[in-house]
């Protein structure tokens, strides 16, 4: 599908409307119109990953510590959730994407960048485009979405927000700055509670107040990220959200995974369990990237809220499970208190690289070439069955249900092509 290059672009931001609810919704219909909270049970520690909009109703919004959520909706249903499931259903939702152009980004597992530039011929103006997608997500997964349609992605992802539940909004070029004008600022995705703070104690709470301040004073008061606001809210994409066009961003600086004990805990067999568990993630994660790391660290966070963080860089890079383990144990046993009772455990790899350089040794390359293609397939039967199916033995017997996840492993699509034949409103 030729795209011209002199062609207004036409970008679409797909986002799932309520993703992991609604899918528990298709499973259970009779939560619909309930107040939901997908991510874990009331008493635990651990966060909202969705809440339905009825439980928005009482204050319930992604990230809110679950503890709080019951406190403010005792009367929702707490769900652990189904990662698998929303992971297929990710998958499907992709597969339809990819029918209508072949630049599909997915920027999370509910939420998608298409560009549509130069398709008109073949799908006809941006607003039937979109609305001939909306039609094919809403036929072949029984779920709703919203999208967002501008000439930038920071544009079509405002316009998917303010476009739900389950609509559709397009900005028409050269509309960008009347449109945003008198949107908050905290519709500006990289906005949050204390950047917003700071604008408001300028005088500043809408996006057009800050597209009529020159970068020098916005440079002066925000540092660097001054200017980039400002050409975010001329509609323009800037910044850490909007570099690159879609599918052409540059790959992760790193890669980790973190675990939060229900209790606190000393006990050696589970920290060694959780441990591999993470490693585990790390390196499926590694593998799906086509990326390889020089630097393993280990995090580690006592009861006291002290937080310990501990790397090594190693003789090659690696994207084996094993590797990463053996690192972390050998950090940790280096580096821990074990009289002390940990809160939180993490694995990092960093200084990530597209090749591993250095060839294998004469006598070592056969192992670690079988291990990667053992890792290969069991990798082929977590994507059927689940992350859990099937691992290191250590993390078998982590014993605990992999959490809901915005960027999960196995999802397709997003950073980096695979080498081998990531508010949830």
């Amino acid at each position: 599908m030729p795209l011209d290059a002199e062609a207004t672009p036409v970008i679409l931001h797909l986002d799932m409307d309520a993703f992991f609810v609604s899918v528990e919704e298709l499973s259970n219909p009779s939560l619909k119109g309930r107040p939901v909270v997908v991510g874990g049970r009331p008493g635990e520690r651990g966060v909202v990953a969705a809440a339905s909009y009825a439980a928005r109703k009482f204050g319930v919004h992604s990230a809110m510590p679950l503890r709080e959520a019951h406190r403010r909706c005792p009367q929702a249903v707490f769900l652990e959730g189904h990662p698998h499931k929303y992971l297929e259903h990710s998958r499907r939702i992709k597969a339809v994407l990819e029918r209508f152009s072949p630049l599909v980004e997915m920027a999370s597992i509910d939420e998608a960048y298409l560009d549509l530039t130069g398709t008109e011929k073949l799908l006809g103006p941006p607003l039937r485009g979109a609305h001939e997608l909306h039609e094919a997500v809403s036929a072949e997964t029984s779920l709703p979405c919203s999208i967002g349609i501008g000439t930038s992605r920071l544009v079509a992802k405002i316009s998917s927000g303010l476009a739900k539940p389950n609509g559709i909004l397009w900005v028409a070029p050269g509309a960008e700055a009347a449109y945003l004008a008198p949107l908050p600022l905290r519709r500006v995705p990289g906005v949050g509670r204390v950047t917003g703070a700071k604008l408001k104690g300028l005088g500043l709470e809408t996006i057009g107040q800050i597209a009529g301040r020159d970068d020098d004073f916005l440079e002066r008061h925000l540092g660097n990220t001054g200017p980039e606001l400002a050409r975010k809210a001329r509609g323009l994409d800037a910044g850490a959200w909007f570099g690159p066009g879609v599918s052409d961003r540059k790959g992760p600086k790193s890669i980790s995974h973190e675990s939060t004990f229900k209790v606190d805990t000393t006990d050696p067999a589970l920290i060694d369990a959780t441990v591999a568990k993470l490693s585990q993630l790390v390196g499926r994660r590694l593998r799906e990237r086509g990326l390889w790391s020089r630097t393993i660290q280990i995090k580690f966070r006592y009861k006291d809220f002290t937080t310990k963080t501990r790397a090594r860089s190693l003789a090659e890079p690696t994207q084996l499970d094993t590797v990463i383990l053996d690192t972390v144990r050998d950090l940790l046993r280096a580096h821990r208190d074990p009289g002390r009772a940990i809160r939180l455990l993490g694995v990092h790899a960093g200084n990530l690289m597209e090749s591993p350089l250095s060839q294998p040794g004469l006598f070592d390359g056969d192992s670690r070439d079988k291990m990667a293609h053992a890792l290969q397939a069991v990798d082929a039967v977590r994507d059927r069955f689940g992350e859990s199916s099937l691992g290191l033995g250590s993390a078998l017997r982590h014993g605990r249900r992999e959490r809901v996840h915005e960027n999960p492993v196995g999802l397709a699509g997003g950073g980096r092509r695979q080498r081998r034949a990531p508010d949830r409103s």
